[in-house]
């Protein structure tokens, strides 16, 4: 007897996949390493993260002297159109985590991927409570229908 595929197996299935290609990629990340090391390495990365959360979710890629990856985390889950960022802790983080720079990056659940002016104030402040410890921030990238970087566009 032949069976056909539902449109939820299929998705199922997918999400399956996704999730084993994350792990995969997270498995490479567990230990300071120079995995990645170009820029289209940390937004594929990226993309898979976030690109399909429903909120706003704000990470951190915590990095060594080298750049290497110490940790990702996503330090702050907020609604559809913002999220809070609490500069404090983000330091608090990269002090525990021993990192000697960082990658910001956040989701817009509505695909538009321009830096609000918000983004760019909160940015700014971070990189001013950082910049007190000699911890640099090297990029903050907003994932969405595509990814838009902030070093890129000459907003660091």
């Amino acid at each position: 007897m032949l069976q056909i595929a539902t449109i939820t197996d299929i998705t199922t299935t997918e999400n399956a996949i996704i999730q084993n290609a994350l792990n995969i990629l997270e498995s490479r990340i567990q230990l300071p390493t120079d995995y990645l090391t170009s820029p289209s390495d940390t937004r594929r990365f990226l993309r898979l993260k976030l690109a399909e959360r429903e909120h706003e979710v704000f990470a951190v890629l915590f990095l060594d002297s080298k750049h290497g990856v110490i940790r990702y985390e996503e330090m702050f889950t907020g609604t559809i159109d913002g999220a809070s960022v609490y500069p404090r802790e983000v330091v608090k983080a990269a002090l525990r985590n021993n990192a000697a720079a960082v990658i910001f990056a956040h989701n817009h659940p509505s695909g538009v991927t321009a830096p609000s002016e918000s983004d760019k104030r909160i940015t700014e402040r971070l990189k001013d409570a950082l910049s007190v410890l000699d911890i640099r921030v090297l990029d903050h990238l907003i994932v969405g229908s595509d990814i838009s970087s902030f070093a890129e566009q000459g907003l660091l």
